[in-house]
């Protein structure tokens, strides 16, 4: 197997060749959408924050189109029992965050977290970075092809409680969308799948890929999910 980690002193390249159809839409809405289209928290001009990544990846499963997700364990400090995109802060060995240190780190990140075989997923775009206030973290959202599908599970429990994907399928069913109304006021996107609620950064990365790619559907934004206040 290859890992991230061993192929770090090569290149690692984003390629759209050989893609599905089906992706058009995504990669068109990676190429052009600005970063105020996707969050109004960007990172700060001052350079702060802590440089990580996450990694977006796009499967074909026995519904179709998928995206792959994890359940943070509910032991851990940040962000606690919430789904996620694998994914977290670069290490020095990743390399230059200007450069495809995000990139690395997205994949290296997925091994960590998920068991994902890195050299079965091709990476084909980064949406721009973005800023998650209560962590003071910068992420690089990294897209990816799961080209050569393997075995994924959890890892470490002491980090991920499950690992599941979630067909595209669901996350677009009108019945499956809510809005989040957190305690100190602020709403924002969710999806009740998998018996899960995905909220917060990744919903948000979610709802605007849907949005540019054309794939959203009409739904119900006064339909309510109270977030706890430990949220």
């Amino acid at each position: 197997m290859t890992r991230a980690s061993d192929t770090q002193d090569g290149p690692v390249v984003l390629s759209k060749d050989g893609l599905p159809d089906w992706l058009d839409p995504v990669v068109h809405a990676v190429e052009t959408v600005r970063p105020r289209q996707l969050s109004r928290f960007l990172p700060p001009e001052d350079g702060a924050g802590r440089q990580s990544a996450v990694l977006v990846l796009f499967g074909e499963g026995t519904r179709g189109p998928e995206l792959l997700l994890m359940e943070r364990a509910s032991s851990l400090r940040s962000h606690a029992g919430q789904p996620s995109f694998p994914g977290g802060a670069l290490d020095p060995e990743d390399g230059d965050p200007s450069g495809d240190g995000p990139l690395r780190a997205a994949l290296r990140e997925a091994e960590e977290e998920t068991g994902l075989d890195p050299s079965g997923v091709q990476l084909f775009g980064a949406l721009p970075r973005l800023y998650i206030p209560v962590s003071g973290f910068v992420v690089t959202p990294v897209l990816g092809w799961w080209r050569e599908p393997s075995p994924v599970g959890v890892v470490d429990p002491n980090e991920t409680a499950r690992v599941f994907t979630v067909p595209v399928a669901d996350l677009t069913d009108p019945a499956n969308r809510a809005t989040t109304v957190h305690p100190s006021g602020h709403r924002g996107p969710a999806f009740l799948v998998e018996s899960a609620l995905v909220w917060g950064f990744t919903a948000g990365i979610i709802d605007r890929l849907l949005h540019f790619a054309g794939w959203e559907r009409p739904w119900d934004r006064e339909k309510q999910v109270p977030l706890d206040w430990r949220a």
